[in-house]
């Protein structure tokens, strides 16, 4: 039976493929060994569910901060349109 904190890490993982479409879901599992052992300490083998979930929340973080200034980047760059061309 999964655990409360697995269910989440199953979600927490299907929300961070859908933050980065173009990193293949291998890339992304290899991403989280990678940091989890940097976060921790301990290999994806290795590793608690409880960590792996702080290591997903920290890395879905770090996305959508991000997205977010990529956002502001790109808005920054495009002209303000003028009121009257507005609809």
């Amino acid at each position: 039976m999964m655990t409360p904190i697995q269910a989440e890490a199953l979600e927490l993982l299907t929300e961070l493929c859908e933050l980065s479409p173009n990193v293949r879901l291998g890339q992304l599992l290899a991403q989280m060994g990678f940091l989890g052992e940097d976060q921790t300490g301990r290999t994806l083998w290795d590793i608690e569910d409880e960590q792996l979930l702080s290591v997903l929340d920290h890395h879905r973080a770090e996305l959508l901060e991000r997205n977010r200034n990529s956002t502001t980047a790109a808005l920054a760059k495009t002209p303000a349109m003028n009121r009257t061309d507005q609809v």
